[in-house]
């Protein structure tokens, strides 16, 4: 049975599935064919129920619950892990003249976007690029402040930029749970059994990654947009964790925190 399954470039989504893609487990069976794309690309297919399995933001997950099932294996979660508010500017802001100022996010269906609205809930001047081109455009002056996620956490200073406000640090000291960034999914329509299936078939792919670690895989640095190894362990290390393995009592409960705050804002909208 041949599977289609998405995840992003990034190096904590390809140190996750090398091995079960790269045929370096046991399948039992299963084929998966693997797609590559930014996650809000995989936000929007998953909204129309492109793939069988795939990772996506949260948010993403929340709207299309009916259809697909979050998986125990895959996902990102964690503490000191969420997405950073910064600008060119070194004075800092008000949270007044951040609900007036222009801010470019890496997608409507993000978890960044949702945490910026969490903090910033007045916050209305807001534009979405790719998650790789905010620091260049926050520099050009495109916008005023920028909300950046993976690898651009361990770069923006290189480029001049200040943090203005660590968002996953808010939610963290506010709601007193992990963060939940992304999650792994498959269809409801595939059975229990195949669930159940995948499941396994995740995590012993990311514990073969975690047994050859520090060591990072060609498939990890074919896809790691030029990154130096430094960087994409830096970028492991953040994003791949024991909830990554299973998302366990805790996670799940962040998840539906997260959920709750999904939902209010969306209601208030």
């Amino acid at each position: 049975m041949k599977l289609k399954l998405g995840f992003s470039p990034c190096p904590n989504d390809t140190f996750i599935f090398d091995a079960l893609v790269n045929g370096k487990i046991d399948t039992e069976g299963l084929e998966f064919e693997a797609v590559l794309e930014d996650v809000e690309t995989l936000n929007r297919w998953a909204l129309e129920g492109r793939l069988d399995i795939t990772k996506l933001s949260f948010p993403a997950y929340f709207k299309t619950a009916a259809q697909y099932t979050l998986l125990n294996s895959g996902s990102a979660l964690g503490k000191g892990v969420g997405p950073l508010l910064v600008s060119h500017r070194q004075q800092p802001f008000s949270e007044a003249e951040i609900n007036e100022a222009s801010v470019v996010l890496p997608g409507v269906h993000t978890t960044a976007h949702l945490l910026f609205s969490f903090a910033y809930p007045g916050a209305h001047h807001k534009s979405f690029g790719v998650f790789h081109e905010i620091e260049d455009a926050v520099v050009a002056g495109t916008a005023a402040l920028g909300v950046i996620i993976h690898e651009n956490r361990f770069t923006y200073q290189d480029k001049g930029l200040v943090k203005v406000t660590d968002l996953g640090e808010y939610w963290e000291q506010t709601m007193k749970v992990p963060i939940p960034l992304g999650g792994i999914v498959i269809k409801r329509s595939l059975g229990d059994a195949l669930y159940n299936k995948v499941d396994a078939l995740i995590r012993k792919s990311l514990q073969y990654s975690f047994d050859r670690y520090p060591s990072v895989s060609a498939y990890v640095k074919e896809h790691a947009q030029a990154m130096s190894e430094d960087v994409m362990r830096k970028h492991i290390d953040l994003y791949v964790n024991n909830y990554s393995l299973d998302l366990g009592a805790e996670g799940r409960a962040a998840v539906d925190t997260l959920s709750e705050i999904h939902r209010r804002i969306h209601t208030n909208a």
